[in-house]
């Protein structure tokens, strides 16, 4: 199985929290696109010979391409019919404001079959302080109109752990959220990443981080209330309905290869990883890759880590023994105090990190690493 990457870096507005690589001069539009084209020729050979599954428009925002301009990336990627007959999944991020009625059904004419909406709070006052473009009558118009067009796989995004965010607020926010009967919801903690608006605020002392015990709170709130409306906690961060699990992220916990497109996106081909360069000038001057980095058997023993326990499959014996003997002893050895404070769980050959555990899960990982 093989995933494809797409970052559109394009922006109508900046939100004052994100730190992905974007742009908001729309006019860069054209000239990207016909860049994008020279990086999909030019990795050709891993998209025909690859068994392409899946597909992910992120950004950015790539809702703030036309329809045309979609179907034209999508049709030079499925260009020949066994990746088009392979393909089970195209994930479109979307903006609530960007999906009218008339762009979803024209969204849903393409090979489209799953979308991502970045709805992030069911409160107004909370999208203006985070500087969102929508508002909630337009978080829940979005996704009504996408059932209008047929779409029956909807992910959408939520934020917890907000300054000046009560709890009356955040279950509110998830009530929301489950009554959208949504196959899909992602929901994170506020990062205060360097560079952005909120972390310039923060500094300044205008916003304070929440105390710990009520990101937990929160967090163990959400997980409640989704799990009583049939969602399963597949990952830390990710809840779906029954067989409704997002196939390209899953796919990246799985250890996957995957090839990034457009600028700052990263590839992994099973051996390396390597990044694009983050610079719209570089990009459009035909500078693709930035940096590679081979990885060594310690880095993937930390990766399998890493992303096995993040998810509910955790991580097999079979995987561990993959590893060098050393590498397993370690793992072995590390994990006991864990497993006695009940914080992991080992059942039928597979290490989980237990519900309690979930909310120290960074710190359970960072005590399993290995550092050569």
């Amino acid at each position: 199985m093989a995933g494809i990457y797409l970052h559109i870096p394009f922006c109508f507005k900046r939100c004052d929290y994100c730190d992905f690589f974007k742009t908001t001069n729309i006019s860069l539009k054209s000239e990207f696109l016909n860049v994008l084209e020279k990086e999909i020729d030019k990795n050709s050979d891993f998209i025909d010979n690859a068994t392409i599954e899946t597909i992910y428009f992120g950004g950015g925002t790539p809702s703030a391409l036309n329809v045309s301009e979609v179907k034209n990336i999508l049709d030079l990627i499925l260009i020949n019919e066994k990746n088009r007959n392979a393909i089970k999944e195209i994930t479109f991020e979307l903006n609530p404001d960007d999906g009218s009625h008339q762009y979803l059904n024209e969204l849903k004419k393409t090979d489209i079959n799953r979308l991502s909406i970045g709805i992030q709070s069911f409160d107004d006052r909370l999208l203006k302080l985070l500087n969102r473009r929508h508002n909630v009558g337009q978080a829940r118009v979005v996704v009504e109109n996408a059932r209008k067009a047929g779409f029956e796989n909807i992910s959408i995004d939520l934020m917890y752990g907000l300054p000046t965010m009560d709890m009356e607020t955040w279950i509110r926010s998830i009530d929301e959220a489950i009554n959208l009967h949504v196959e899909h919801i992602s929901a994170y903690h506020l990062t205060y990443e360097k560079g952005t608006v909120f972390n310039k605020k923060l500094k300044r002392g205008i916003f304070n981080e929440i105390p710990e015990e009520k990101s937990v709170e929160q967090f163990k709130i959400l997980i409640d209330k989704l799990k009583k409306a049939g969602y399963e906690h597949y990952e830390i961060s990710n809840f779906s309905l029954p067989a409704k699990k997002s196939k390209h992220n899953s796919s990246y916990w799985s250890g996957s290869k995957y090839i990034g497109l457009g600028p700052s996106a990263h590839s992994f081909d099973g051996t390396k990883r390597y990044w694009n360069v983050s610079d719209m000038s570089r990009y459009l001057n035909g500078e693709f890759t930035e940096k590679e980095e081979i990885l060594t058997d310690a880095d993937r023993y930390n990766e399998m880590v890493m992303l096995r326990l993040r998810t509910s499959e955790g991580l097999s014996e079979d995987g561990l023994n993959m590893m060098q003997t050393k590498y397993q002893n370690y793992f072995l050895d590390s994990v006991k105090k864990h497993i006695t404070t009940g914080n992991v769980v080992f059942d039928k050959g597979r290490y989980f990190i237990s519900t309690r555990g979930i909310f120290i899960s960074d710190f359970i990982i960072s005590e399993l690493f290995i550092y050569d």
